[in-house]
């Protein structure tokens, strides 16, 4: 059996696929591919959302938001877009997911702690439909 791979794009990707990717990697572990990528990149991580995942016993600050390509979407079983719009490469035979979340940029920590908590729920149902 192949590995599933999942790409998460956000518009930063500096917060919500960051810290989707992030869950996905310490729950799945090597069972499914990950990559996230966004489609205006910022320089950095939003420090806020690293501290929620902190909080959460997750590590993403060795993260570096990076610039969606055609070969991220072309490499990948499943995409999930977190408000991105139309940036994303359509591919026929890919998922594609569209997750309504809100964006932590410029937001509180107790906020950020909501999207984060939302975030893992989400990525716990993809495991479960991806791998079981």
């Amino acid at each position: 059996m192949t590995t599933p791979s999942v790409l998460f794009v956000c518009v930063h990707n500096a917060g919500r696929s960051q810290m989707a990717a992030g869950y996905l990697r310490e729950l799945a572990g090597d069972r499914i591919e990950v990559r996230s990528a966004g489609s205006e990149p910022r320089e950095s991580l939003n420090p806020v959302a690293v501290a929620a995942m902190a909080e959460a016993g997750i590590d993403i600050t060795g993260r570096t938001p990076a610039v969606l390509t055609v070969d991220d979407v072309r490499a990948s079983d499943v995409v999930i877009t977190m408000g991105c719009g139309d940036a994303c490469p359509i591919f026929p035979g890919k998922r594609y997911e569209d997750w309504q979340l809100d964006d932590p940029a410029g937001q509180e920590l107790p906020v950020v702690r909501r999207i984060r908590d939302d975030i893992r729920a989400r990525v716990e149902a993809l495991i479960t439909e991806l791998v079981g």
